[in-house]
């Protein structure tokens, strides 16, 4: 950083000042670097703590050495978690066994689903799981999953005082160093950790994609507040994550709040795109780009990466590419898709899956009538269409060709996955469905468009600014009929045309 941005000496300024700061950053704004400047002006001792080990790894070359990187779990494992480490280690054993070890032995029924031994003990082990990712000091019924059919209030809550005991009784069993009947993972020391109320020796503790931070970290870094000064950093337009349970904790935060809105990974049109879905989704930024990268808007014909709204879109466009004679690389891997497709094949084959997604029901015919029929289920109606299409082994075929990133020609993902990543030339998949008009009639008799969700837009604009060098807005060109779009438009509106 050379020369610092208005914005970069502001925050500089702050953060010498000794203040509280959340510091709001767009996509491609330089925040990494921003902070390694400023531990770099300073002598004193700090964390940084990221929201993954390859982050930390990275940022360990950036930062003096007068900065620990660190993730909150490494942390929380040279605190508590070097005590469980036989019982990190214990081989896996299949749900069922562990359910039945906390008392699980018989189904139940309720409402018109039947729920087996093994759907009870996943969903116990799965509530657990959900509390230690919040702020909670014990398990109570809102930390029980909801499950597919069981959606209603007065049916969830039947399931819940089933559940929370026995998930409070392996909760019990977790807190055993040497052994038990649970599977210890590192969500668990990080929460045991977390109900010590630890404090981190330190000056200043910079917490890093802080829109994404989950209630438990995010208990862990607002403690410090007495001793420490907190930075925190991210971008709140880019919180897609809320679904798992983290919470944009910078929109609210006590201190000085600044931005970084200038990127360097792209052109001003570009800039445009996004700032036309920062403005639907009401974010507290908007971007500038760097007129020096000359950012295109147009068709792609061979694109570096398609991104795609769901694991199914995604698992379509690895299916049409392939053949084309593609390679093809999926960010994350193939792993969740082909759970689906196991799934999906043993409810064929008349047999009960395991799968969290499909659990309750006991047939295909099943699955296909609730999402064609019920509301809740309209998010399962794309991969009914694709398992009805191709079929189960074409899906799982197509799963085993795919290869590493680095031999891929095109590298397919989804854009929840594709946070903090980047291409030269990038296509939106056609999965990003537009919202369901609503029943209101415009001056001609059509139905006027209904809104376009808050979620929904952040995630097309970490979809859009993924981009260096041209961007096919693909599956998300439905935005330019709808009227929620600020103007100006795109480049034919810009240019005049109608």
């Amino acid at each position: 950083m050379l020369t610092p941005t208005n914005e970069q000496q502001a925050a500089a300024d702050a953060f010498h000042a000794g203040e509280h700061l959340a510091l709001q950053a767009g996509a491609g704004t330089g925040k990494t670097t921003t902070l390694a400047e400023l531990a770099h002006a300073t002598s004193r001792r700090g964390r940084y703590l990221a929201y993954n080990r390859a982050i930390a790894q990275d940022a360990r070359t950036r930062f003096p050495a007068t900065v620990s990187c660190k993730t909150a779990h490494a942390l929380a494992y040279a605190a508590v978690g070097h005590r469980y480490t036989r019982r990190l280690n214990a081989p896996r054993r299949p749900a069922w066994q562990t359910g039945q070890a906390l008392g699980i032995t018989k189904a139940i029924r309720i409402g018109e689903r039947d729920l087996s031994q093994k759907t009870l003990s996943n969903a116990a082990l799965r509530t657990v799981a959900r509390f230690c990712h919040t702020a909670d000091p014990a398990i109570t019924r809102h930390h029980v999953p909801r499950l597919r059919g069981l959606e209603d209030h007065a049916l969830h809550t039947q399931l819940a005082a089933h559940l929370v005991p026995f998930a409070r009784k392996a909760w019990g069993d977790l807190q055993h160093p040497d052994d038990g009947a649970v599977r210890f993972d590192h969500d668990h020391y990080l929460k045991i950790w977390a109900l010590t109320r630890p404090k981190i020796d330190t000056d200043f503790l910079l917490l890093d994609e802080a829109q994404d931070t989950n209630p438990v970290v995010e208990q862990i870094f607002l403690a410090q507040r007495s001793h420490a000064q907190l930075v925190m950093v991210g971008d709140s337009a880019q919180a897609i994550y809320d679904w798992r349970g983290a919470k944009d904790v910078m929109t609210g935060f006590d201190g000085t709040q600044l931005a970084l809105s200038q990127s360097f990974r792209f052109g001003p049109r570009l800039a445009e795109e996004a700032n036309r879905w920062l403005s639907i989704a009401d974010a507290p930024l908007r971007l500038t780009g760097t007129e020096t990268v000359p950012t295109e808007l147009g068709p792609v014909t061979r694109p570096d990466a398609v991104l795609c709204r769901t694991n199914v879109g995604a698992m379509a466009q690895v299916m049409n590419l392939l053949a084309s004679g593609y390679q093809v690389a999926l960010v994350g891997g193939g792993d969740s898709l082909r759970a689906l497709a196991l799934a999906a094949r043993d409810l064929k084959q008349g047999r009960r899956t395991t799968h969290p997604e499909l659990v309750l029901f006991p047939s295909w015919g099943d699955l296909q009538d609730y999402a064609a029929h019920d509301p809740a289920g309209r998010d399962l109606q794309p991969l009914v269409d694709l398992v009805d299409t191709h079929g189960t082994d074409a899906i799982l075929s197509a799963v085993a060709q795919l290869v590493p990133e680095q031999q891929a020609e095109v590298t397919v993902s989804t854009a929840h996955k594709a946070k903090g990543r980047e291409w030269a030339q990038v296509k939106i998949a056609d999965d990003f469905t537009p919202p369901k008009d609503s029943d209101q009639l415009d001056d001609t008799g059509r139905a006027v468009a209904g809104p376009i969700d808050d979620g929904e837009a952040r995630l097309a604009y970490v979809a859009v600014t993924r981009t260096r060098c041209r961007l096919d807005i693909g599956g998300l060109s439905w935005i330019e009929d709808h009227p929620a779009a600020p103007l100006p438009l795109s480049p034919r509106a810009r240019d005049g045309h109608t």
